[in-house]
């Protein structure tokens, strides 16, 4: 149960980095954002990224074995990775009309979830 646990916080949290890195390119068309400098922005960024952190620590500290979770340092980390990339591409795929996936995506993808299979393996 662990397992699932940790795999849906590191969903949420993911999805709470990803809008604060690039939601910010898509909100330029809001009115009220429009105006903003900078500074503004990378504070409002950090503000929803503090929502990351909610949900990233509870999860490496859920999921860690040595904190009696089921996966190693090394496997929360591909875990990690390959969420973040899965949760960019539905981000991407849904607020981004333009971007499109190509062969050597799911290429890419490919080799990473190959990646999870050899880290994973023991």
């Amino acid at each position: 149960m662990k397992s699932f646990y940790t795999i849906i916080l590191l969903i949420l949290s993911n999805t709470f980095m990803t809008f604060a890195w690039y939601g910010h390119l898509k909100f330029k068309e809001l009115k009220w954002f429009e105006n903003l400098g900078l500074i503004s922005i990378v504070m409002i960024s950090w503000g929803i990224a503090l929502f990351e952190y909610f949900f990233q620590v509870p999860a490496n500290r859920m999921g860690f074995n040595e904190n009696g979770g089921p996966f190693s340092l090394v496997e929360l980390k591909v875990l990690q990775e390959v969420i973040t990339l899965i949760v960019f591409m539905v981000f991407t795929l849904l607020f981004f009309k333009n971007e499109t996936i190509k062969l050597n995506h799911i290429i890419g993808f490919g080799f990473l979830i190959l990646a999870v299979y050899f880290i994973f393996k023991k």
